[in-house]
């Protein structure tokens, strides 16, 4: 496999936050560096049921994680297996629940948290923190720029094809704060301003980058029913693929095999929805 791809997922962050806090990513829309569409989450809209279809392509009611509280061993097949399946190398940094769905579950706090296995049938390079003591009053989330500085580590030092980062600061946030204050405000445009220094490394690396989130958040800081505040964020794209008009809606379903399309990996038959990229 010759070709590279990362997917940088913020949890928790709404369509129109992305497109008015989110500067630097804009602009590289206004340039023609980039493009974007409004992408739609499965329901539940509870980020563990939506990390799971994100890379298997299917529904919670097929993949069986109802939430957060339900956190298990995938059975179909994923973005990670199926790129190990057409030749590629991967990686993530992400919290725990990617490792227990897509690696071994449960996780173990002293063999997951950090480990090269290259024959490994799945993620070969993961880095993974736990948020264990999660609260109100305690994010317990690592600094952005050291997940972001993480992965470009892994991309240089194991030449990923497949590389993911998942960060729950801005989810985090918008649950303590609400996404219209202040303090969220503030928090995007600090994300934004830590996340596109690696933007141009990681093209220049030979990377299609997309940055999207797993979901939004509502007035009250909720999220995992229905409702365009709770479902929908934006898909940035940087890369020569051809995509689909600005106005398109993307399902989430889509994501998996669009990933797999561009990598040059096996599309396995679970994946129904069709690729938004050619």
């Amino acid at each position: 496999m010759d070709k590279k791809l990362l997917l940088i997922i913020l949890d928790g962050v709404p369509y129109r936050n992305w497109r008015r806090l989110f500067g630097n990513l804009e602009g590289w829309v206004d340039s023609g560096d980039a493009r974007v569409w409004k992408i739609r989450s499965v329901l539940p809209s509870i980020s563990a049921s939506c990390y799971a279809s994100i890379h298997t392509g299917v529904a919670p009611a097929t993949h069986g994680c109802t939430g957060n509280g339900n956190v298990f061993r995938l059975s179909q097949p994923d973005v990670f297996a199926q790129t190990r399946l057409g030749g590629g190398t991967t990686g993530a940094v992400a919290h725990s629940f990617w490792s227990e769905f897509f690696n071994r579950h449960p996780f173990d706090y002293v063999r997951d948290i950090e480990y090269d296995e290259p024959d490994s049938d799945t993620i070969n390079h993961g880095r993974f923190h736990t948020m264990t003591g999660y609260g109100q009053s305690n994010q317990m989330t690592p600094s952005d720029v050291d997940l972001f500085g993480t992965l470009t580590n892994l991309c240089l030092r194991f030449g990923l094809n497949y590389g993911m980062l998942h960060t729950c600061t801005l989810d985090s946030m918008g649950h303590r704060f609400f996404h219209e204050s202040q303090e969220m405000d503030h928090a995007c445009h600090i994300m934004d301003e830590m996340l596109a220094p690696f933007i141009p490394k990681w093209r220049a690396a030979g990377y299609e980058v997309m940055v999207t989130a797993d979901h939004g958040q509502d007035e009250r800081g909720h999220h995992g029913g229905r409702g365009a505040l709770q479902q929908e964020a934006a898909l940035y794209y940087f890369g020569d693929a051809t995509g689909p008009s600005e106005d398109t809606v993307i399902d989430q379903l889509q994501l998996a095999p669009t990933i797999l399309s561009r990598l040059g990996a096996p599309i396995p038959d679970t994946m129904k929805a069709k690729s938004f990229l050619t």
